[in-house]
């Protein structure tokens, strides 16, 4: 008994499966984001690709109590992949919303990036992963802008390969 309780206690204590966006998890469809993200916008996906067919933006809405813009990429019906993009300023926000939500990181650690002339670039990134998912946060230390990429499958790999 005294183990199925403490069983019990780690399964509320461990953080949700999937990866969301404001209850909105990957493999959702059309009518959550809507209902989640009422003034979000949805169409076609500009471009063919094997890796989504529509895509849904709203352009203002709140992530983790900050000021956000949220794009998800749906294929046949289901959330494949989304982004949320954010001021970098609000980032230790943000990083403790998703340590909450998605538990520990894989990975998290500032990179620096060689370049040619001038200072080498900074980016400050976090990584999860569960099964096929996967959920990068990256913040280029001194630009305005952030971002967390989530993603199932070849996503990141087949998006942008133009069909």
């Amino acid at each position: 008994m005294r183990a199925v309780l403490l069983l019990a206690a780690l399964a509320l204590a461990r953080p949700a499966l999937g990866y969301d966006a404001n209850g909105v998890a990957l493999g959702a469809g059309e009518p959550e984001v809507k209902k989640a993200f009422p003034s979000a916008r949805c169409k076609p996906l500009e471009w063919k690709t094997d890796a989504a067919d529509r895509r849904c933006d709203d352009g203002q809405t709140s992530f983790g109590g900050v000021r956000a813009k949220v794009t998800f990429y749906l294929k046949a019906g289901a959330i494949e992949a989304f982004d949320v993009r954010f001021d970098s300023g609000d980032l230790e926000l943000v990083k403790r919303h998703l340590r909450a939500r998605y538990g520990k990181p894989l990975a998290e650690a500032t990179e620096s990036i060689a370049r040619r002339e001038g200072e080498d670039r900074k980016v400050f990134k976090m990584r999860w992963e569960r099964n096929a998912e996967r959920a990068v946060l990256t913040a280029p230390l001194g630009r305005k802008r952030a971002s967390l990429e989530v993603s199932r499958g070849s996503f990141p790999d087949e998006v942008y390969r133009v069909r």
